[in-house]
């Protein structure tokens, strides 16, 4: 299994677990909370048959990666994902981040610049900034947030219970759109990812990414359920779309937060056909050339 280090915690490597198949144009797929990169099971197939490279991997303390007690803020995700960037040697990369992976992408520009980077997918992505204050009405009211990390501190395997129900809306699409198995297997991942990183991710959800989004100067697409309970879209994909220059929204009618699998064939559509133009317009400017 293929792992890359990204530091050092005492005396043992801070590893990160990754997953790279295909080839052509790259893409690398970040995933959400509470989860790994196992969880973009239904966009690997589609990206493959695009005719991509498709790269995932698992965020420090989820997943396969190595759970260290340090490193969960985005200045240090962003500098993971760096790390794997260049372990790789990607070049012309679009990076593609869900919920809490759409914080990475936002950072990643915003610390690196757009330079390397192909394109940014934000889908059901916590950017720009969901923390209530003066200056951002529509935000989440922090007692929100200090709930849920009261929760998880609590009992994070009752939390995750709970989380999943309106992760995926289940009391609309379960036994419809998702199986009760496949959220058991979302709670079996979640349930064994490091304690310290189930609850240190969560004041990380209302980080500011706002000047992040201004230096995105690469096409950028937003992809939202309209019936997100966990990142209100009114809070997240309609502003990042209005902040991102030229960044296409795509709102998902009745979509939950998980729509990258209640409603894979969208996303999947929507992904290819965007991701698939700007590999067809590269093609044919060096025809041109």
């Amino acid at each position: 299994m293929p792992y890359v280090t990204v530091g050092k915690e005492n005396s043992g490597d801070i590893e990160l677990y990754y997953e790279d198949h295909g080839s052509g144009d790259p893409v690398v797929l970040i995933h959400g909370y509470p989860l790994s990169g196992a969880s973009w099971e239904k966009q690997l197939s589609a990206l493959l048959s695009a005719g991509h490279r498709v790269i995932t991997y698992d965020r420090r303390g989820f997943g396969k990666s190595s759970q260290p007690t340090t490193g969960y803020n985005y200045d240090t995700f962003a500098e993971d994902l760096h790390k794997l960037v260049r372990h790789l040697n990607l070049r012309d990369f679009a990076l593609v981040g869900f919920s809490m992976g759409g914080g990475e992408v936002a950072r990643y520009i915003g610390k690196y610049g757009s330079k390397g980077v192909s394109k940014a997918v934000f889908i059901s992505s916590v950017p720009p900034y969901l923390l209530k204050t003066a200056d951002n009405p529509d935000g989440v009211d922090a007692g929100v947030f200090d709930g849920i990390q009261k929760a998880v501190a609590a009992d994070r395997y009752a939390f995750f219970t709970e989380f999943f129900k309106n992760f995926f809306n289940t009391d609309v699409f379960l036994g419809k759109r998702i199986s009760q198995e496949a959220v058991q297997a979302s709670w079996n991942v979640a349930a064994g990812a490091s304690a310290t990183a189930s609850l240190a991710c969560v004041p990380t959800w209302h980080e500011d990414f706002r000047a992040d989004l201004g230096r995105i100067e690469v096409p950028a697409l937003v992809i939202h359920g309209d019936a997100d309970r966990i990142v209100p879209i009114n809070a997240s994909g309609q502003k990042t779309a209005t902040l991102v220059k030229d960044a296409r929204l795509v709102v998902i009618k009745d979509g939950p937060h998980a729509v990258n699998w209640t409603h894979a064939d969208e996303v999947n559509a929507e992904l290819v056909n965007f991701l698939g133009k700007g590999a067809a317009k590269r093609a044919a400017s060096s025809t041109q050339r």
